[in-house]
């Protein structure tokens, strides 16, 4: 029985295992670290990552992507004549991850840690929890992405004492954490997130600079078209990562359409989002438990590439922002890391991560009788370290009251109508004059996140109770409906391994001649392209095919020479030429 990681991200998701002493990256069936969030309805059934991704493009009104974002809501994605939550579609990528693990680890996988923005609010990670579990996976650990980041980053460069900013730009989250670490601790003090900002905001800057820039009206555009404005905007964003200049090209009501672009250019596209980001970090600052001195600024996600932003971070702070050189792979690495020391590795299980409570927890209260509105009574701040317990006393307001009932809130609004209400408790007291009767409330807050609440009145009533989302606890009945609605999923696309030869392909690219590179290259490609057709047959002819141009190759390539077969003839003599 095996315990993986997985970070389940708006664009990307991925997973990886730890063993003996090392975090290893789990492939996908193509032979991938990252597998698209993408989920759609085929003729076939549901396919989940790459085919899925392709798509988008070919189908998007049966592919759902980025459902990421809003998770713990009500929102409803129809594929296929059927209707998906949020959680229900990333239940599908869990599925899809798990069984790319099964296979590599050649044993079942039981429970998994999954990463959540830590700005994720209470339904937002037990509608994660929730997907795991209808997935078939155990799930006790949630890990604030950026926190997994700074212990990745802190163990992986060994970096010294310090405090150090951690920005999480994902493809549809930001956050922000701020860390310090001492010797082998690794403590967050304040936190801040746009679960609504990532690099889906970038596309879509982009795109709509690009419409405007041609005076087009982006709602003339079909579906399709929509679809590949976004995906030209997206490989754009990309090739500036690594180039002076990217070109977009559109073509619709059968004119072509075309824009370049530069990083500058870029950076002025993207202006009002680079402004949100500040403000998120400003906030994060505001928000730590004590004033940090910052010594290193970290970026990470799937966006982090974006030369842009980059610049700006680093005129934002006067110093050069250190990118991770994998920064779609910090996260999960990070989490393996934690996975060590859940495992008790000897080597880093003297590593001790602290995390934070990302909202403040309270009760709704009023000041006297007069007041209209129920305003928020913080019990729990937001930035509290966690493991931790809180207590307040709560007296009546009403002469004769016979009851004191606590409404549970979570999140900063002054009056609890604007925050989240996660449960309620009451207990009784003696008929009396008002303020003569009370109650103690006391919140105990874990590390998984789950909160126990406590009401112990003056008569000694006790009253205590788990604040869990009722979405977590589905009946049985429940769960196993939702189970059979997601086994339409291909788990399998491809019947064969065809990940073995692109690797042996790979191997032998290095032996290979510059004409035989070049053939090598055709042919890892045609089977790729078969690959993300998602059509079986051509999946098996281009295996077929490829597997006897890989005994070719191998064939060619151990082959010695003849050193003697090189000489012109032996009574060419090129010393005597010279002379």
């Amino acid at each position: 029985m095996a315990l993986i990681v997985i970070d389940l991200g708006t664009t990307n998701s991925l997973a990886c295992v730890y063993k003996k002493g090392k975090i290893i990256l789990i492939p996908n069936q193509f032979g991938k670290y990252q597998t698209p969030s993408v989920v759609s309805s085929t003729e076939r059934g549901l396919v989940v990552g790459e085919t899925a991704k392709n798509n988008l493009i070919l189908s998007p009104e049966n592919t759902a992507a980025a459902f990421k974002t809003f998770m713990g809501t009500n929102k409803v994605y129809s594929l296929g004549g059927q209707n998906f939550l949020p959680e229900e579609l990333s239940a599908l990528v869990i599925k899809q991850l798990v069984s790319d693990a099964e296979k590599f680890l050649d044993e079942p996988v039981t429970e998994a840690i999954i990463s959540v923005p830590a700005y994720f609010n209470d339904s937002q990670r037990c509608a994660t929890k929730l997907a795991a579990q209808m997935a078939g996976v155990n799930v006790e650990r949630l890990i604030n992405e950026p926190s997994a980041a700074a212990l990745y980053h802190q163990l992986n460069y060994e970096k010294k004492d310090g405090c150090i900013i951690v920005i999480d730009f994902g493809g549809g989250t930001l956050d922000v954490s701020i860390v310090e670490c001492f010797e082998n601790i690794v403590e967050i003090i304040g936190i801040a997130g746009d679960n609504h900002l990532g690099g889906n905001d970038v596309d879509n800057a982009i795109a709509m600079f690009f419409c405007s820039q041609n005076e087009i009206s982006f709602d003339s555009l079909n579906n399709e078209e929509k679809a590949i404005l976004y995906k030209q905007a997206e490989k754009a964003k990309i090739s500036l990562s690594s180039n002076d200049t990217a070109t977009m090209v559109l073509l619709t009501q059968n004119k072509e359409y075309r824009l370049i672009l530069t990083n500058k250019l870029m950076a002025e596209i993207c202006g009002g989002l680079f402004e949100r980001i500040r403000k998120i970090i400003n906030q994060a600052v505001k928000n730590c438990s004590r004033r940090p001195i910052i010594n290193d600024l970290v970026l990470v996600g799937g966006s982090a590439q974006i030369i842009a932003l980059q610049n700006y971070l680093s005129d934002l702070f006067d110093r050069q922002v250190h990118v991770s050189p994998n920064p779609g792979n910090a996260i999960a690495l990070g989490i393996g890391v934690y996975a060590g020391i859940k495992l008790r590795d000897e080597e880093i299980q003297d590593i001790v991560m602290t995390d934070v409570c990302p909202f403040s927890l309270g009760v709704g209260a009023r000041h006297s009788t007069e007041d209209k509105t129920v305003y928020m009574e913080t019990i729990i701040p937001r930035s509290t370290m966690l493991p931790c317990a809180k207590e307040k006393t709560f007296y009546t307001l009403y002469d004769g009251q016979t009851a004191l009932n606590f409404k549970i809130y979570q999140g900063e609004q002054y009056y609890v109508e604007n925050n989240l209400e996660l449960g309620e408790v009451t207990v009784g007291v003696n008929p009396d004059k008002a303020g003569n009767q009370w109650a103690k409330v006391t919140f105990m807050y874990d590390i998984n996140g789950i909160l126990c609440v406590s009401v112990k009145s003056c008569t000694g009533e006790v009253k205590e109770k788990e604040i869990v989302n009722e979405k977590l606890h589905l009946s049985r009945e429940e769960l196993e409906k939702s189970k059979e609605k997601l086994t339409n999923i291909i788990q399998s696309q491809f019947n064969f391994d065809g990940n073995e030869l692109i690797k042996k392909l790979v191997y032998l690219y290095q032996f290979a001649s510059p004409i035989e590179k070049e053939h090598i290259s055709f042919v890892i490609s045609d089977l790729e392209n078969a690959y993300f057709s998602g059509s079986p047959v051509m999946c098996k002819k281009a295996y077929e095919r490829t597997k006897e141009i890989v005994k070719e190759f191998e064939h060619n390539i151990s082959q010695e020479i003849n050193f003697e077969d090189l000489l012109i003839n032996d009574d060419y003599d090129f010393w005597d030429e010279e002379e």
